[in-house]
């Protein structure tokens, strides 16, 4: 049979799921989900939870940028969201533009999964959504790719390639049988015949399968991640939005690649497996999956630890903050009671600082300005922020320059 037939059949992909049996596997998912569940438990205000995850959305964009060979400074984030764009060069703008539109197409995608109880994740027209959602709001002139040969080709928002080409030593599937290849990936992975005990290994598995499918002339790679992102918020694994897959694939960018090629390669021997690729292979990436997604729900069970985090704030307040002079102290001590509350009444201030009413009305004054709270009208409730200047204070490591390399 002809690498071109092989192809064009579905079965080309299998095996689609690894030996649910595995010890190292079942391991893995047992550490994770346990620790999925303690940082469930870390911020007990939901508004807290919420903004936080604001800014672990833009911490996602960020490395999945990163992992395209795009570096997206978290200020030049910022200031994208406000439409306040680089006056520099067209490319840092570009730059600029693609994390905007990763931010937005997340936050629709997390709003239709919290929306549509029946919105099929596994489906291909979820995946095209996706990758039209994203494309959708980059202007045109950043609708065009190049092959590996300098010819350039239109990216259309959401639709399927209609060539052919080439991932490095992989050769995707046909074009024409693509619809084939996504219909064949809907059943298999949503299967109910996946025990919950399994779900963890099989997202892992549907990550490279989608990558190997290779349905879009480009942008493939930030669908795929949003698309797992999904998978883990469908099945209850994303941990109220306070962990991101993408940090830990791009600190170990290099590990990660040559995991999704050698998941591409065919069965090695009698003893690999019955499919067309190698089942060994294909286990070997779920473990780096498994253990990727481990290492960062522990990164964040560790930054998110109350007491922790009330120490860094205070000792922000204490030596970074000295501009605010006077209302310093004050002002540390709403913020630290907002982390464990959310929002407060105005009125609850003077009881929080100990001071008088004229006194609070500047220091609220003040924190507003500055960005440590918000409040939704002149007089309304005060409520937690995580302004910019301070992530590296209050989240230290949450962003990283350089990919980490093993």
């Amino acid at each position: 049979m002809s690498q071109k037939e092989v192809h064009r059949a579905v079965t080309a992909m299998e095996p689609m799921l690894p030996d649910f049996r595995s010890a190292e596997l079942a391991g893995l998912t047992q550490q994770t989900t346990l620790a999925i569940g303690e940082l469930n438990a870390h911020l007990t205000s939901a508004f807290v939870r919420g903004r936080v995850s604001q800014l672990i959305r833009q911490m996602n964009c960020y490395y999945s940028n990163l992992i395209e060979g795009h570096k997206t400074l978290p200020r030049e984030m910022d200031e994208a969201g406000r439409r306040q764009l680089a006056e520099g060069p067209q490319e840092e703008r570009d730059k600029q533009i693609l994390a905007e539109a990763h931010i937005m197409t997340e936050t629709a995608m997390l709003n239709r999964l919290d929306s549509e109880e029946d919105l099929d994740v596994y489906a291909p027209e979820f995946i095209r959504w996706i990758h039209e959602t994203f494309y959708g709001q980059l202007p045109e002139s950043m609708h065009l790719a190049q092959t590996l040969s300098g010819e350039s080709y239109e990216i259309i928002p959401g639709q399927l390639r209609d060539f052919m080409v080439d991932v490095g030593r992989h050769t995707p599937p046909d074009h024409a049988a693509l619809t084939d290849y996504l219909e064949r990936f809907r059943l298999v992975y949503s299967s109910p015949e996946i025990l919950a005990t399994q779900q963890l290994a099989a997202i892992a598995a549907a990550h490279h399968r989608l990558a190997w499918i290779h349905p879009f002339g480009d942008g493939n790679g930030r669908v795929i991640r949003l698309h797992s992102h999904a998978l883990l918020h469908r099945h209850g694994l994303h941990g109220h939005g306070l962990w991101t897959l993408s940090r830990g694939l791009a600190r170990h960018r290099q590990r990660y690649f040559n995991r999704l090629q050698g998941a591409d390669q065919p069965r090695e021997n009698d003893f690999d497996g019955r499919g067309n690729l190698s089942a060994r292979q294909l286990s070997g990436f779920c473990v780096f999956f498994l253990e990727t997604l481990l290492d960062q729900v522990g990164f964040m069970n560790g930054l998110l630890n109350l007491t922790d985090f009330r120490n860094r704030i205070e000792k922000y307040f204490r030596y970074e903050a000295l501009h605010l002079g006077r209302y310093q102290e004050a002002i540390s001590a709403i913020v630290t009671t907002l982390v464990y509350e959310g929002e407060m009444p105005r009125e609850r201030v003077k009881l929080v600082t100990g001071l008088g009413a004229t006194t609070v009305a500047g220091i609220i004054k003040l924190g507003l300005s500055e960005g440590y709270f918000t409040s939704p009208s002149p007089k309304g409730v005060l409520q937690f922020a995580v302004p910019e200047k301070t992530w590296s204070s209050w989240f230290p490591q949450l962003f990283i320059d350089l990919p980490i390399e093993e």
